[in-house]
């Protein structure tokens, strides 16, 4: 029983082990789909309308977002000739997004829009699951592996193979953290805006600062020419007796 057969001996362990590996993955995977499995749905919808009192309006946004533990994740404001505008975004838990969706709703007369999509994401969710799973239980086998390496090539195979299968265990977690952030917490985009008058009174308003702004650029610029007045002097100065020189 020579090194090399020594060496065989081990391989063909290693062998084995992954093969009692692969079975052990298959059996989870397929415990994991036959599982009766809660649906997981994305809820995400978006709203517009036209109100009176831009501030109130706002403070109901906040009064929602505190009675249903939600947040904001963006809000602008912006100004056009005929109204301005609030676009804000919000995350809510799932399971209140219809009672804030209606709370907000009181008293608006007319939506301009107002969509609601729900996306069925339980496959992707229940092939996370299962490739995590999987992947886990061949971690668990390569370090049993590791355990029984003797020789440096062998550590480093069976490192090299760990570092592969931790990487895809990282990236599993990660979309599946993702999808049960999706799933728990709806997102709603809100737009509402008011109309104001004097759309062409704007637009001149416009054109007058423009004209103050460039009245003001030149006022400084001849400040500045003033301010140099010695220098323009002495510049002169020179340029004179330079000519006489040359006449001379």
């Amino acid at each position: 029983f020579n090194e090399n057969s020594a060496n065989q001996y081990k391989r063909a362990k290693s062998q084995r082990a992954l093969s009692v590996s692969q079975k052990a993955e298959r059996k989870i995977s397929a415990q994991v789909q036959s599982s009766k499995v809660e649906r997981k749905l994305i809820k995400t919808g978006s709203i517009s309308f036209e109100t009176k009192d831009l501030a109130a309006t706002r403070e109901t946004m906040q009064a929602a977002l505190t009675k249903y533990q939600g947040y904001m994740v963006r809000d602008n404001q912006y100004a056009s000739n005929d109204r301005i505008s609030v676009d804000i975004s919000v995350r809510v838990p799932a399971k209140d997004f219809d009672g804030f969706l209606d709370h907000i709703s009181k008293g608006v007369k007319t939506f301009d829009t107002k969509n609601v999509q729900v996306a069925d994401v339980t496959e992707q969710f229940v092939d996370a699951e299962s490739r995590l799973k999987t992947k886990q239980a061949l971690e668990r086998t390569y370090l049993n592996i590791l355990k029984k390496a003797r020789t440096v090539r062998e550590i480093l195979d069976v490192e090299r193979e760990l570092s592969n299968v931790r990487g895809s265990i990282e990236a599993t977690q990660g979309r599946l953290q993702y999808l049960k952030s999706q799933v728990s917490l709806a997102t709603l985009n809100i737009t509402f805006y008011k109309k104001v008058k004097g759309g062409e009174t704007g637009f001149a308003s416009t054109v007058k600062e423009a004209f103050k702004e460039g009245f003001i650029k030149i006022k400084a610029f001849i400040v500045s020419v003033i301010s140099f007045w010695p220098f323009l002097i002495v510049l002169l100065l020179v340029v004179l007796l330079v000519r006489r020189k040359i006449k001379r």
